[in-house]
């Protein structure tokens, strides 16, 4: 797909997009440059992210007190 920059330096996202990654009204996305490549990464909120780790092993791990400082 193709977009354009206006003269305000503002970019639409096409609605094909927006609807596949659910986007919605002032979301905030992170906007990041690597070797001339932009890259645009919708912000989630922190209560999406509650309980994504539920069944990650804990074991194995040091102790707060036994890691460098």
């Amino acid at each position: 797909m193709e977009t354009t920059i206006s003269s305000k330096f503002q970019v639409v996202i096409p609605r094909d997009i927006r609807r596949k990654l659910g986007l919605k009204p002032k979301q905030k996305l992170l906007v990041m440059e690597k070797a001339g490549i932009l890259y645009m990464i919708p912000q989630s909120p922190m209560e999406k992210l509650k309980g994504i780790a539920g069944k990650a092993a804990v074991e194995g791990f040091r102790e707060k007190d036994e890691r460098f400082r």
